[in-house]
């Protein structure tokens, strides 16, 4: 034996990929799972942590929702079937549930985000949609000042007790 760990890398549960500007950029007002429909080799690359959600969006295709402009790239494991790294994916969903988003997007003029990708824990791939719309620049503003106040607060009280002040 060599030393070296026999520990696979591949992800079995947990997170794949997270779109983190997406509540940057959006208020998010409710959040729901859907399954998602893969090859295996789409499957395959994804376990290995390898996807992009940052330009994705979710929208209706044929009655059906589907995630658009995702990027899982192809799995470099000697696999002979190819597909398109950026092809629509279809999304699993409730029927009525589907209905609902579908309607908000419609008549609210609201954008199903991708808020990320992850395995849970039956092994199954699933993404998280936030129904977002759209912050001003303002609501920006806003955001990185709040956030900046929670570092700057975090800060003083974790140095509280050292006597820099």
């Amino acid at each position: 034996m060599s030393g070296k760990s026999t520990k696979s890398t591949m992800i079995s549960h947990g997170m794949v990929a997270q779109n983190r500007k997406a509540r940057f950029n959006y208020t998010i007002k409710e959040t729901v799972e859907a399954g998602l429909v893969l090859k295996g080799p789409e499957v395959k690359s994804l376990r290995l942590g390898r996807a992009t959600i940052g330009e994705a969006f979710a929208g209706e295709r044929n009655g059906e929702l589907w995630l658009f402009n995702s990027y899982i790239p192809e799995y470099q494991g000697g696999v002979l079937s190819r597909f398109d790294s950026r092809a629509p994916r279809k999304l699993l969903m409730h029927r009525k549930q589907a209905q609902k988003f579908m309607g908000a997007i419609a008549k609210q003029g609201a954008t199903l985000v991708p808020l990320d990708i992850h395995f849970n824990d039956r092994g199954l791939a699933k993404v998280t949609l936030g129904l977002g719309v759209g912050k001003k620049s303002v609501d920006k503003r806003q955001t990185v000042a709040d956030r900046d106040w929670q570092r700057d607060k975090a800060r003083l009280i974790r140095n509280k007790g050292k006597g820099d002040y």
